[in-house]
């Protein structure tokens, strides 16, 4: 039976041989579609918008999925930068262009970051203790004393802020080393990396599974750590995918959303690009309900409000999909047209991830007053420079600094 099996985003891959327990991983994964086919033979499509690498196992049974993007994994990072608030990834002297897969790009972009920070020593930070001693230290927590040890005096109860490396930056870069070093994958250059970052990091506790990701604040302190510590929490924090009811399935590796990591660039350049002109942008706006009783929130991905307007002057929302002619897609346009009522705007822009119609073409919806959604189509596959100058042109669009010249090409209406 496939021990891995490989796949494209978006590709079905046909005639594929799987034993039924494996099947039924992959099936209750949701990571995939699986079908059956002719002489016990099997159908599985990648079509759920995911992409990374993964070992399912449950019952004895196990399998390794590892599903390409599309995109060129370099092209991926780049994006993957913006997801995670706008750290400039690309601009690391990291080589990932050897890598067709995503995982050991990341493993091995995550160990050499590492190894450039710690490369200057471990960061050292105060972390406040509470505990019992033998001896007094710092301050004596007295009603603990009292409470606990009432007549006694020792041991004490006391606080102290102890200079120590074990506090939430390493704790984090360690749990993340641990996990690339267990993920499908890794190449054992890399891990042979992600061993010495983990050695490094020796005296630093281990986090608690299922718990939160320590808190951490950015500073001139760990400005060094800062690009590794936006990748860890990308790893760390890629485990949230769920599995239903199965809790008998255990999954280990890293899978990305790429729908989510398409929506957190648009939306996270769009907003860089949109505050040279001043005013806020506003991600996932909660403030708009589309009913009077407030029961049917909307939550488009960005709405911009220009200085001194105190209303919103431009909604966006992204899509990690094709755009068509004229015809398809109504849904969208269903979407846009509900925003824009409910935000009294005249128009609106979706931002598609590839397209075969027209960028910057427009849909004139029937109503009075009328409005009109503006489709935009970014290039993913190009270089980053040219991809944020796309973006640019669509903050243009949201908030003209200029009259346009030239009339938009008129799709169709609805």
């Amino acid at each position: 039976m496939t021990d891995v099996l490989r796949l494209t985003e978006h590709r079905p891959r046909r005639r594929v041989c799987l034993s039924a327990p494996q099947a039924a991983l992959l099936a209750a994964s949701g990571l995939v579609t699986v079908a059956p086919e002719p002489d016990g033979l099997w159908r599985v499509n990648a079509d759920r918008e995911m992409v990374g690498s993964v070992r399912l196992s449950a019952g004895g049974e196990s399998i390794e999925l590892v599903i390409t993007p599309k995109l060129a994994v370099q092209r991926l990072f780049f994006l993957l930068g913006y997801a995670q608030t706008g750290m400039t990834w690309h601009r690391e002297a990291v080589d990932v262009q050897q890598h067709d897969d995503l995982v050991p790009a990341v493993a091995h972009a995550f160990a050499r970051m590492c190894e450039r920070a710690l490369g200057q020593g471990v960061l050292m930070g105060y972390r406040t203790v509470e505990e019992s001693a033998p001896v007094i230290r710092g301050r004596l927590r007295t009603a603990e004393q009292i409470r606990r040890r009432y007549g006694g005096l020792l041991p004490a109860e006391v606080r102290y802020d102890d200079h120590t490396a074990d506090i939430a930056e390493n704790r984090i870069l360690l749990a993340a080393a641990r996990r690339l070093m267990r993920a499908p994958g890794t190449s054992p250059g890399t891990r042979a990396l992600l061993r010495r970052v983990a050695v490094r990091l020796d005296g630093v506790s281990a986090l608690p599974p299922g718990r939160q990701l320590p808190v951490w604040q950015p500073s001139r302190l760990n400005t060094r750590l800062q690009n590794p510590l936006r990748l860890a929490e990308l790893v760390l924090n890629s485990h949230s995918y769920e599995f239903g009811e199965d809790h008998a399935l255990r999954a280990d590796g890293l899978v990305l959303r790429m729908w989510q990591v398409f929506e957190d660039f648009v939306t996270r350049a769009l907003a860089e690009s949109l505050g040279a002109a001043g005013g806020r942008c506003l991600l996932q706006d909660r403030r708009f309900h589309l009913d009077h009783a407030g029961t049917a929130q909307l939550r488009p991905d960005l709405v911009y409000e220009p200085p001194g307007a105190g209303a919103p002057a431009g909604v966006v929302d992204a899509k990690y999909k094709r755009s068509r002619e004229a015809g398809s897609h109504t849904g969208d346009l269903y979407q846009m047209l509900a925003y824009c009522t409910r935000l009294g705007l005249r128009e609106g822009h979706l931002v598609y991830a590839a397209g075969s119609g027209v960028t910057g073409s427009r849909h004139r919806l029937h109503g009075d007053p009328g409005i009109t959604v503006h489709q935009h189509v970014l290039d993913l596959d190009t270089e980053p420079g040219v991809l944020l100058a796309q973006v640019d042109a669509v903050a243009e669009a949201v908030h003209p600094t200029k009259p346009r010249t030239t009339a938009l090409p008129i799709i169709g209406s609805f």
